[in-house]
């Protein structure tokens, strides 16, 4: 099964598909709104010998495992993963945002960064030493969506991580910073040397027949489409004949990454509003 609806929709969709026998299911991130959530899926899922892997596409991204390549050969490298989205920076586009996203960035937009951590540089709730928000670049705001109720949420984050086990990482989030991520490699000294983008060149061309042929879509949709037909052909042939799912997420990296997301809300915001 392929489940990808509303998150508070998951869990239902997930315990119907259970239900009628499905043996590989494709959990659309994060995946449930709430870590108990996730748990509980995760446990239902072990109980029938299920395999849930998790649509976690930037795990697969040709920018990522050039920069985290490109990483390995600096000493004292840090790595810092970007992510946009081109909504229009108005209270009005914000608050609609807001409430249709109402898990909020780090469990919406910014979770894949989140899972990156999770999957290669050790990040656990754990195992976070410190957390920095870069005050300068970051914002939360309270806005009002189309119902009229207020919504607390970080139109844009910058933040630093620190792991117990001596890794660190950056990651940046902007609703209104345009279509394109990337990521960023620094030396020791602070200055940059490496940045890769989505979508690089090769895959510009086909961001724009993708745009053509539908037009109005949000354009983040044509940027991860390369990376989304990698991670849906690994599950599909895992599914159909057992070939592990190379890089892929599975449910246990998702419900870490989940649990890392709540941790960091709070903390966040608090320096952030202090």
């Amino acid at each position: 099964a392929l489940i990808s609806g509303r998150t508070a929709d998951n869990p239902r969709f997930f315990s119907e598909a259970i239900a009628n026998g499905c043996s590989t299911i494709f959990l659309e991130k994060p995946g449930a709104p709430t870590v108990a959530e996730l748990q509980a899926m995760k446990d239902e899922a072990a109980e029938k010998d299920i395999t849930v892997l998790m649509g976690y596409n930037k795990n697969v991204c040709k920018y990522v495992s050039k920069t985290r390549e490109f990483a390995g050969t600096i000493p004292g490298s840090h790595v810092t993963f970007v992510s946009n989205n081109a909504y229009e920076n108005t209270p009005e586009s914000l608050g609609e945002c807001f409430e249709r996203n109402a898990e909020g960035m780090l469990k919406n937009m910014a979770i894949h960064e989140l899972a990156l951590l999770v999957s290669f540089y050790d990040v656990t709730v754990e195992n976070i030493e410190s957390v920095e928000a870069d005050k300068e670049f970051s914002s939360c705001q309270t806005l009002p969506g189309p119902s009229g109720k207020e919504w607390t949420d970080f139109d844009k984050i910058k933040f630093t991580i620190k792991t117990k086990t001596g890794k660190a990482v950056s990651v940046q989030a902007d609703r209104c910073g345009g279509t394109d991520s990337y990521a960023t490699v620094s030396n020791e000294s602070g200055e940059e040397v490496f940045r890769y983008y989505m979508p690089d060149d090769e895959d510009k061309a086909n961001v724009e027949a993708l745009s053509s042929k539908y037009p109005g879509a949000m354009p983040y949709f044509f940027t991860q489409d390369p990376d989304y037909v990698t991670v849906k052909e690994r599950v599909a042939k895992n599914c159909a004949d057992g070939t592990p799912a190379e890089g892929v997420a599975t449910i246990e990296i998702a419900v870490e990454t989940l649990r890392v997301a709540e941790y960091l809300t709070p903390l966040l915001q608090e320096q952030l509003l202090d």
